[in-house]
């Protein structure tokens, strides 16, 4: 095993993908914006790989819904630097607004962070 990496998506369809892409990691998956906290609290993480819109109602919404969706995951991340201090963070959204607010707030906080959006991300992902 290679490391731990934290999850945080809602899609079955990508969490298969990221279970057989890094089966040689030791995955914890999550769509819940408490649990992921829950988890950055109390586990260390190698990578991060964090969603935006974590609800299906917000997928076509204009409006934000920060404390549910990777955003919020992402400012208590930003918050909490120490508790993950050499964890980098890949958003993978394709929520490119709200994507680029998640990476500029972790990159504030002084984290390794990036967007890739996911169609990128399966033919790119660097671990």
């Amino acid at each position: 095993m290679s490391g731990r990496i934290l999850i945080v998506e809602d899609d079955p369809a990508r969490c298969e993908w990221f279970r057989r892409r890094l089966g040689s990691y030791e995955l914890d998956v999550t769509c819940s914006v408490p649990e992921a906290i829950e988890w950055l609290g109390s586990r260390e993480y190698e990578t991060i790989l964090l969603d935006h819109d974590l609800r299906e109602e917000h997928y076509f919404s204009a409006e934000r819904d920060d404390d549910h969706t990777g955003y919020a995951v992402a400012a208590w991340l930003a918050a909490h630097r120490d508790t993950q201090p050499s964890a980098s963070v890949v958003v993978h959204s394709l929520n490119y607004e709200g994507a680029r607010r998640m990476v500029e707030i972790l990159l504030g906080a002084g984290f390794d962070a990036e967007h890739v959006p996911f169609p990128y991300l399966q033919t790119g992902l660097r671990l």
